[in-house]
């Protein structure tokens, strides 16, 4: 098994991830599936530019990791790299629990606002 983001793992009640898709965002970290008050304080350390301290910051870190593609330059990455690179960027800030489902709800919150950025039939 490899080591990386996979919805299967997500622990995310569907009706939890389909609150917060629906609902307006408000910036409280608390209002992502799966971020408590531990994460909260892992997401907050680190250096400055490194440091989330909102739900802003989170997307904004999501679309960040969305790079060109190693393959071909003129390609963005496809949405199982961008998903891989965020979850190990959760991994870094040592974040252990839920980190499937937070990838998870801040890929499809951010795919509301700009579709196609993920695809959840790439994981079937």
């Amino acid at each position: 098994m490899s080591d990386g983001y996979d919805p299967q793992k997500s622990r995310i009640a569907e009706d939890r991830l389909a609150d917060f898709l629906r609902a307006p965002l408000t910036g409280d970290l608390l209002e992502v599936p799966g971020i408590g008050s531990a994460a909260i304080s892992k997401l907050a350390s680190g250096d400055e530019e490194d440091r989330v301290t909102n739900t802003y910051q989170l997307i904004g870190k999501f679309l960040i990791l969305k790079r060109n593609s190693e393959e071909n330059e003129e390609e963005l990455m496809e949405c199982s790299a961008h998903c891989d690179a965020f979850w190990h960027w959760l991994k870094s800030k040592q974040i252990t629990a839920y980190r499937s489902g937070i990838v998870m709800a801040i890929a499809e919150k951010v795919n509301t606002m700009l579709p196609g950025i993920y695809d959840a039939a790439d994981f079937n």
